[in-house]
């Protein structure tokens, strides 16, 4: 993790910047601690959780 991990608020998320990606496994690790998924879900050092933001399946198109 870089030194400027304190100074970033969780209010200001935009304010955090990738030190390691791996996108085949689906997951960015922020210069916070915070591990950030494709599927919009984040965990965050002290372990809390924001569950990812999903589409009601009735939302999502249809393969024809």
């Amino acid at each position: 993790m870089c030194s400027c991990r304190s100074s970033y608020p969780a209010s200001v998320p935009a304010s955090r910047h990738p030190v390691a990606a791996h996108p085949e496994q689906g997951w960015t690790l922020l210069c916070d601690g915070s591990i950030v998924f494709d599927d919009s879900g984040e965990l965050y050092p002290d372990g809390s959780v924001v569950p990812p933001r999903r589409l009601p399946a009735e939302r999502l198109a249809a393969a024809a």
